[in-house]
């Protein structure tokens, strides 16, 4: 719905395309919200409030915005304090929400240094300057994080293979050039011996695999001082 123009730096008037709309400045223990509506004439209006991050201070913001006849809301995507607020707030069925990034906002001209971050917010938001960034329904948003964390999981695997394989390269354990997975059973279990016993060696090829047997000459020449400064090295579990 359009409105009045409003003055801003820069340009000599933008029309006011939201009449009543909120800016939300999201911290780690309270919320600001403003909102900002029509007034007498052709002035606007706006109310500044301080919320706590409780569940039941976010459902008393929610009343309030409920209350004002708000149909749009937005909020900085500032790390991770913005997703309680979020939820809470989706249950109101009328207000569009709006997720913005923080550096399109700085970027935007016309602010003022003593300007509350929420108002200004809310002064972009009532003019359409703002553009939303995407956020997955609940759904897709569970599925997403649960695939980030297994992502995480393999990499983190994944290093600390590495992080095996190059310790018993630095004490001259040619271990992952007779086994195919240094990780392995077999594998385990010749670490096992190596650990408790240096120069059991030899007797790690019934338990090795046939890559392993064909390569037992390199394992018995493998020196005991290496073998032993491994030590204190490599996290072994018992066998």
């Amino acid at each position: 719905m359009n409105g009045p123009p409003i003055g801003v730096e820069g340009a000599k008037f933008v029309e006011v395309i939201v009449e009543r709309c909120a800016g939300l400045d999201v911290h780690k223990d309270t919320v600001m919200a403003c909102v900002r509506r029509p007034g007498t004439g052709t002035r606007r209006v706006q109310e500044v409030r301080e919320f706590r991050t409780w569940t039941s201070s976010l459902r008393d913001l929610r009343v309030w915005l409920a209350a004002e006849g708000v149909t749009q809301v937005a909020m900085e995507a500032t790390g991770v304090y913005w997703r309680p607020v979020w939820a809470e707030l989706e249950a109101l069925e009328t207000v569009e929400m709006l997720l913005v990034n923080a550096q399109h906002v700085k970027n935007l001209p016309g602010r003022k240094t003593d300007v509350n971050d929420a108002c200004w917010l809310a002064q972009l938001l009532e003019c359409g300057l703002l553009r939303g960034s995407f956020v997955p329904p609940p759904v897709i948003a569970r599925l997403r994080d649960l695939s980030r964390y297994r992502t995480k999981l393999v990499q983190d695997r994944a290093r600390e293979v590495q992080r095996v394989q190059k310790l018993l390269e630095t004490a001259g354990i040619k271990l992952d050039s007779v086994v195919s997975d240094v990780m392995g059973k077999a594998a385990r279990r010749m670490r096992c011996s190596t650990v408790t016993r240096p120069s059991a060696w030899s007797m790690c090829a019934p338990i090795s695999n046939s890559r392993s047997n064909s390569a037992a000459s390199s394992r018995r020449q493998t020196p005991k001082r290496r073998a032993s400064a491994t030590r204190n090295c490599l996290p072994i579990r018992p066998c």
